[in-house]
């Protein structure tokens, strides 16, 4: 099993170089404090940033300088701000390379549920999944593969009303890492479990990427 800052390292090792890339609130905001320096990845904030930097700390800390989690972070030289609306036309635009979010749910076909489980009593949070599952070139999920109650989240179908469809490219869970693709499910990596073990976690049939 791997934990969520070795998770965090996996996606940002995976994020082309030169990538305009939108960090989801939750998980996928770690992202930012492990990208190579020298990577020339450019942040993208839904609440109207283009290059942020890691997450501040101590005496970086600025209450007005944050991400769209609230999550105070830094800026790099040549970082820029505008407005809500511009933020989110680029988002539509296809201007975004990768987009990374979390999840309740993924289908084997790459179908992402991320803003309402469907509980009459839960809160729904839309914000701008909906606009990022369609408008990024590509969507990485960050998630653990299993529920609290060991129930699987990647599915034969999604049982929580949907973000989008057939977004959803890579799945990045602390037991493996899974390519979504037009043949199937194709497991790239391993986190400490066998893959006979996983297969029989999931009720989604899998594939080992060759090596």
């Amino acid at each position: 099993m791997i934990d969520r800052q070795g998770l965090a390292k996996l996606v940002a090792a995976d994020i082309p170089a030169g990538a305009f890339v939108n960090l989801g609130i939750g998980l996928p905001t770690e992202v930012a404090d492990h990208l190579a320096p020298d990577s020339g990845v450019v942040l993208h904030t839904e609440n109207g940033m283009l290059g942020m930097g890691p997450q501040a700390r101590g005496g970086d800390v600025d209450r007005d300088l944050i991400n769209a989690g609230k999550v105070p972070v830094t800026e790099l030289p040549g970082a820029s701000y505008f407005h809500h609306a511009d933020s989110f036309a680029m988002m539509r635009g296809g201007h975004l390379d990768v987009c990374v979010l979390g999840a309740y749910q993924v289908s084997a076909r790459g179908d992402l549920a991320n803003w309402h489980s469907g509980a009459p009593d839960a809160i729904p949070a839309v914000g701008g999944a909906m606009d990022l599952a369609v408008g990024a070139k590509q969507v990485f999920v960050m998630m653990n593969l299993l529920t609290r109650d060991g129930k699987p989240k990647l599915l034969p179908e999604c049982t929580y009303p949907l973000t989008g469809l057939r977004c959803v490219t890579r799945v990045y869970t602390d037991l493996a890492t899974f390519l979504i693709t037009g043949g199937g499910v194709v497991v790239r990596d391993l986190h400490g479990i066998e893959f006979t073990d996983l297969q029989n976690l999931l009720d989604v049939p899998l594939e080992q990427e060759l090596s």
